[in-house]
């Protein structure tokens, strides 16, 4: 047997398995191509921290991008790292930790949420997803941050887009297509993205509050201040006993606005914003940087949903528009905490069914936003729409998923029925 024959018979035998764990770029594409042929639908994933997000859908065989992982290269002083996609996001942060840098947009950790321990995922699954942490509002989602990167579509084509380099305006941007698209569209195997340096401190300034509007007034005034923060969120009384820090003197509902920086600039920041809030100094606590930062990785994992047996949400709305929106999801019975500065609502429902989930949407939409089922029941996950789409963008999503993915091979269903 020839060299070639042995090389084409290995190929064969890896695609006669359900799970593929290949370690190579030109083994995914080929994975993809022996699929697009045999038209057999492939569910994409990583280290499964969203598996449970999205749709159920059928699927023959798996994708497993674990293997195929590793720094491809790392330039501390050009502000960029180049990774392969199934590289975790605990192997990036240690590498960027060496050179005190970070990946600005904090991606969501859901591993406490459905597993009740931490899985950050690999970068190319938080990329897939674009969800971004508490620093949303100041720098950006995940996707801002790609510089450039690889990947193969649904008919096992590489594919290439952007650059590693912070100023690239050359061609069309698929990236900001890719991201978000759960790997309907692509399967991510090289990535270049931004990172940055992080601060040389953090402190927090905690508010007592006695009511949401209050709350959110102070979380308006603070984004728009001077103070240039870089967290802001309102947790209100019943979540109160997830937080016992020897720093935080306060009592009843939360309002928490983290300010990074040098030490002078932090204490005058802090020092400005209160003057500009009018807050009595009986009113609040400054959480010190230690605690500072375990507040803010508390709110990154989400850690007051830990094991969650009830339904999550996720909204999206204009912040002006928060305070109705929580008045009128009351009789729903919910339970929620804000963040992005008033743009994100995290909702536990009780009690969710496919009528009162569409009931939710609804209300949502009227105030402009869209909604995530984030962690449903199972029997709810084939009959529901997880993400919110109109009709109009449907229309355009199932073009776009044509292009990429004419077989609708890569994680069919997964976001909308028939995408």
């Amino acid at each position: 047997m020839s060299m070639e024959e042995k090389q084409n018979f290995q190929t064969f035998q890896d695609f006669s398995s359900l799970v593929l764990k290949p370690n190579r770029e030109e083994t995914i594409a080929d994975i993809v191509k022996y699929c697009y042929k045999k038209n057999i639908p492939l569910e994409i994933c990583g280290l499964g921290s969203k598996k449970n997000i999205g749709r159920n859908f059928q699927s023959q065989k798996t994708l497993d991008l674990s293997n195929y992982s590793g720094i491809i290269k790392y330039e501390p002083e050009e502000l960029y790292i180049k990774v392969k996609s199934g590289t975790s996001i605990k192997e990036i942060k240690e590498v960027l930790e060496k050179k005190n840098q970070q990946l600005a947009f904090e991606p969501t950790d859901f591993g406490p949420l459905f597993d009740g321990k931490n899985n950050e995922g690999t970068i190319g699954g938080v990329l897939s997803c674009n969800f971004a942490g508490p620093r949303r509002f100041k720098v950006g989602s995940a996707r801002d941050h790609i510089l450039g990167f690889k990947g193969v579509n649904g008919k096992g084509e590489i594919i290439k887009s952007g650059g590693t380099v912070v100023k690239n305006v050359t061609g069309y941007d698929l990236s900001k297509v890719i991201t978000g698209s759960f790997g309907t569209l692509s399967v991510f195997t090289e990535i270049s993205i931004k990172v940055l340096p992080k601060p040389d401190l953090t402190k927090t300034l905690v508010i007592e509050n006695p009511h949401l509007k209050k709350g959110l007034e102070y979380l308006n005034a603070a984004l728009a201040s001077s103070s240039d923060p870089s967290g802001a969120v309102f947790y209100p009384e019943y979540f109160r006993n997830q937080f016992t820090f020897n720093d935080l003197t306060t009592e009843g509902p939360i309002t928490a606005i983290r300010i990074e920086g040098s030490k002078l600039s932090i204490d005058e920041r802090i020092k400005q914003l209160l003057n500009e809030l009018a807050i009595n100094q009986k009113e609040v606590s400054i959480l010190e940087p230690e605690q500072s930062n375990i507040f803010w990785e508390n709110t990154r994992c989400l850690k007051v949903f830990t094991n969650l047996k009830n339904d999550l949400l996720r909204a999206i709305v204009p912040a002006s528009e928060t305070f109705d929106l929580i008045n009128k999801l009351k009789p729903y019975n919910i339970k929620y905490f804000i963040d992005w500065g008033g743009n994100l609502v995290w909702l536990q429902i009780d009690e969710l069914n496919s009528n009162i989930l569409n009931e939710i949407k609804s209300i949502v939409k009227n105030f402009g936003g869209y909604l995530t089922a984030i962690k449903v029941e199972e029997s709810l996950k084939a009959t529901i729409d997880i993400f919110t789409i109109d009709d109009v963008k449907y229309k355009i999503s199932e073009k776009i998923k044509k292009s990429f993915d004419p077989k609708r091979i890569l994680n069919p269903g997964k976001m909308y029925t028939g995408i």
